[in-house]
């Protein structure tokens, strides 16, 4: 009997350390839901370092996304990108790179000078790309955060918190092909003088942590050390966010505990895929009279690992004219767990539906005739 009471004691030791970690502040959220699921000094400013570079590769990604530029597009370094400071490719002026080159450097060598090349590349100067970042900062609602770079070196208002980093995450992860690059452990990049640069991931806990393939880390004399990291197991990613550490290696541990803390509490209880066909709807003046309803995204429920519910669901469909196209919101769907409402998803439909031309309605009204519903 004592030596149960010893196991129950020094497991909920072992759980209690994830809240006294060492970071100045930190968070775990969980990918698909957003919720957070620990936080600890979540809102406080502080330097972010070289996690900047988060929001620099999300509006190179969105711009890749909406193709206003390809990662076969070369780039030709300024003497600004060339002579930037702190983690560097050694880059040089004049020299041509691809922005593929680009972001794989950013993301494995936390590079200051692809990040400001790759800046001035889209938005014409660094200070124009910058007032793009803290317009998205803004677009995602988040007020704790301010850039004044693109990559993270310290300056007085240059701040963000544990929370917003997360959320920045969460939006760069949206765009799934980042993690080809983050999951990247070391690789060569070619210069033009037909020299490489080793390049080594600064986020070491890709090879060592179990479904670990990003994110970003960060490092100056201000902002201590600075983590990042997503990783995704039985189908959960997790995020988690260490700000104001002592050493790197203090880093890597508040990470893990943080991420076991999220795998060993909670799992994430699928309702329906997003594929689930939820009837059909009337479209008004439609080519088609009728469409089938489906989820845009798949109905999810963040449990604990024991937990065990009821669910139901009640749907809430809006009257439709065309034209109507996949993506466009038609309804929403409201879950139910043991009676109470906890989440409201988006309902799309499985077609896209043109306006009706005169054509159409003649032969519509002429079908009718015939068969005697008219």
């Amino acid at each position: 009997m004592k030596k149960f009471v010893v196991l129950i004691i020094s497991f909920m030791v072992l759980n209690l350390n994830v809240y006294a970690n060492s970071a100045s502040g930190s968070i775990l959220i969980e990918y698909r839901t957003g919720e957070v699921l620990i936080e600890e000094n979540s809102f406080k400013h502080m330097a972010p370092a070289s996690m900047t570079k988060m929001m620099t590769l999300l509006l190179a990604m969105e711009q890749i996304d909406n193709g206003k530029i390809k990662l076969t597009d070369k780039v030709t370094v300024s003497e600004n990108a060339s002579n930037m400071g702190g983690s560097q490719v050694y880059l040089n002026v004049g020299e041509v790179m691809t922005v593929d080159d680009l972001i794989k450097s950013i993301c494995i060598a936390s590079a200051n000078d692809s990040a400001v090349a790759l800046a001035e590349y889209i938005g014409g100067t660094e200070e124009k790309f910058v007032k793009m970042m803290n317009d998205k900062v803004k677009e995602l609602g988040l007020v704790n955060t301010n850039f004044e770079n693109v990559h993270g070196l310290d300056s007085e208002n240059h701040y963000s918190c544990p929370n917003d980093m997360a959320f920045i995450a969460r939006e760069l992860l949206k765009h799934p092909k980042i993690l080809e690059y983050s999951s990247i452990y070391e690789e060569y990049l070619k210069k033009n003088d037909g020299s490489s640069v080793w390049m080594v991931n600064t986020n070491k806990l890709i090879r060592y942590y179990k479904g670990l393939d990003g994110l970003k880390t960060g490092f100056t004399e201000n902002a201590g050390y600075c983590l990042t990291a997503t990783a995704k197991r039985n189908d959960m990613r997790l995020i988690s966010v260490v700000m104001g550490e002592e050493t790197s290696e203090i880093r890597s541990k508040d990470t893990i505990e943080l991420l076991d803390y999220g795998y060993n509490n909670y799992k994430l209880k699928t309702i329906f895929t997003n594929d689930i066909n939820l009837g059909k709807i009337k479209i008004n003046n439609g080519k088609k009279d009728y469409v089938n309803l489906k989820l845009i995204d798949d109905v999810v429920d963040l449990v604990t690992i024991e937990e065990n519910g009821k669910y139901d669901h009640k749907l809430n469909l809006k009257e439709i004219n065309a034209p109507v196209y996949v993506g466009d919101t038609v309804g929403t769907l409201d879950l139910y767990k043991n009676g109470t409402k906890i989440k409201t998803f988006n309902i799309t439909v499985k077609e896209s539906i043109k306006k009706a031309n005169i054509w159409d309605l003649y032969k519509k009204n002429f079908k009718y005739i015939i068969s005697g519903n008219i």
